[in-house]
């Protein structure tokens, strides 16, 4: 039987969890390919530490490249360099590619998809941006006759994993992310995960592939949970709403747009009952409407899972690297945006009275719940109304309020 010779670039939590998953699963990857899967070199950056491995380990990239009958390279990481050189020297070594680096490929992924189609190789990408929830493959190949619309995502799992302990448990923010970290689900540096810029890298990535570009980076609101703090989660779950950290990319006409950040939930939304490590996208098109997508966002085998299964996709020749975007003219929304009545949950100082001295047509305000000094609301209100209000209150905190307003737990009765 033939045997399909691979390399592995950085042997982290990710590449530990791929060789795993390749030697532990060896009978079903023979089953599917008809060949057996050997990792034949990894490259480290520290060659001095322990590693059970039944193969070669180097530092030299070149050595890698140079390995007799390599066939395919997994591409396991961090950071935008020296990946991006490294992948581009392995495709234009007729290599195919499967790779979990979510910033490389934010930044570069349409240039390595040119440059493979030119050298006849693939790329599997799945692992980028959903962890063990396949919605590349989902983009790709179901929806190639419908046109996406929307994309809305919890993307990272560890971010998840924290807002979640802070409902269920009460446990503060900072003995959260300690333990996630002790799981694995977390980094000994946390700051991509909580900072929303996992996130950000991942929505992105389905941006380019859905739409077949990006917004400017710098137009998309990024926050991350840091600022959500145990008492906003506990007068958020009195009320019925449930915080999960959410990016979201939608297209009007030719224009994208977008946000990562912590938003409040309504019971009604299908993001609220997402706990855990979980990753969850729901995507919009234009002919079968929603589908959503649920599973495993965080560890070393979800993103392990990914990219086996790319592995079997590209030497099964299944891969689609595109979908084609919708591009067709429609009336520019941004303007009629900033002047429709949405929701937002505000948190303030209980001792800080709010008015927003607005005209009622802009903003409807409703007291709700009142706990440790703070007060929340439920405001209905414009989005240029809420941001000129914010600019005036230093102590003020804002949520985007998504789902049936209907199935909070008060009563609604406007502040006179």
């Amino acid at each position: 039987m033939s045997t399909i010779k691979a390399a592995l670039l950085g042997f982290g939590t990710v590449g530990q969890g791929v060789y795993e998953v390749i030697q532990s699963h060896q009978d079903e990857l023979r089953k599917i390919l008809g060949a057996d899967v050997s990792i034949e070199i990894i490259f480290v950056k520290d060659p001095s530490k322990k590693r059970d491995v039944d193969c070669k380990v180097t530092t030299e990239i070149e050595e890698v490249l140079s390995t007799p009958g390599l066939q395919v390279v997994f591409e396991a990481i961090v950071g935008e360099e020296p990946g991006y050189s490294y992948l581009q020297q392995i495709i234009d070594r007729g290599l195919h590619v499967i790779t979990a680096n979510k910033v490389l490929f934010a930044r570069h992924g349409e240039a390595l998809l040119a440059q493979a189609q030119e050298n006849g190789v693939q790329i599997g990408f799945e692992a980028t941006t959903a962890g063990g929830t396949p919605i590349i493959r989902t983009l790709t190949q179901l929806l190639q006759v419908n046109r996406i619309r929307k994309i809305e995502g919890i993307l990272n799992g560890t971010s998840n994993y924290i807002l979640t302990k802070m409902r269920q448990n009460g446990t503060p923010y900072a003995a959260a992310l300690e333990q996630a970290q002790k799981l694995g689900y977390a980094e000994a540096d946390p700051s991509n995960d909580v900072d929303g810029s996992d996130a950000f890298s991942k929505l992105m990535i389905l941006s380019q592939l859905a739409f077949g570009k990006q917004p400017q980076w710098s137009q998309v609101e990024k926050l991350g949970i840091d600022t959500v703090s145990g008492t906003h989660v506990a007068l958020a779950s009195e009320l019925g709403l449930t915080f999960r950290h959410v990016a979201e990319i939608e297209i009007s006409g030719n224009k994208t747009k977008g946000y990562v950040k912590p938003v409040a939930l309504t019971s009604s939304h299908p993001f609220s009952s997402i706990d855990g490590v979980d990753n969850a996208v729901r995507v919009t098109s234009s002919i079968v409407g929603e589908i959503t997508l649920q599973g495993p966002g965080a560890g070393k085998l979800p993103t392990a899972s990914a990219m086996v299964e790319d592995l079997s996709y590209v030497f099964q020749s299944k891969l689609v690297q595109r979908v084609k975007p919708d591009l067709d003219s429609e009336e520019q929304q941004e303007a009629a945006d900033q002047k429709m009545l949405d929701y937002f949950l505000v948190i303030t100082p209980s001792s800080s009275r709010v008015t927003l001295g607005l005209h009622p047509a802009e903003v409807e305000l409703y007291e709700t719940a009142e706990k440790d000094g703070e007060t929340a609301m439920i405001v209905r209100a414009t989005e240029a109304a809420i941001q000129t209000w914010l600019l005036q209150e230093a102590h003020a905190h804002c949520y985007s309020l998504k789902g049936d307003i209907k199935t909070v737990k008060k009563s609604l009765h406007p502040v006179q």
